[in-house]
């Protein structure tokens, strides 16, 4: 029963922030520090638009069943993709900063989807 629980916030957690990383990616113009991050990342600017659907993707994915297994696995993707970008960039810091969204995934394959249908 607890296992379900913590699996199913950590659940709402991750695909509430798929879906708030790919709408802020959408509108990226919006906000000068991404832009100024992203080009410091070496991310031109027509590969944008593809990391935005990717989120969406990872979000929706995740909220099915059968699906939820891929969905972390291109979440943990994406994760390390952006750690590595910032390697690459110097900035350890959001490298470090990365480590624990990188472990979420990985419970959350652990713990399994929480909600069972039978």
């Amino acid at each position: 029963m607890l296992k379900n629980i913590i699996s199913a916030v950590l659940l709402l957690i991750s695909v509430s922030l798929s879906f708030k990383h790919a709408w802020d990616t959408m509108h990226y113009k919006n906000n000068p520090e991404s832009v100024k991050m992203m080009e410091s990342f070496g991310i031109k600017e027509t590969f944008i638009p593809y990391l935005a659907a990717v989120g969406v993707a990872v979000g929706v994915l995740l909220l099915l069943p059968g699906t939820y297994f891929l969905g972390n696995m291109l979440n943990a993707f994406l994760i390390v993709m952006i750690m590595g970008f910032a390697l690459r960039a110097g900035n350890y810091r959001m490298a470090l900063i990365e480590i624990p969204f990188l472990v979420m995934p990985l419970i959350m394959i652990w713990l399994k989807y929480p909600f069972k249908f039978k």
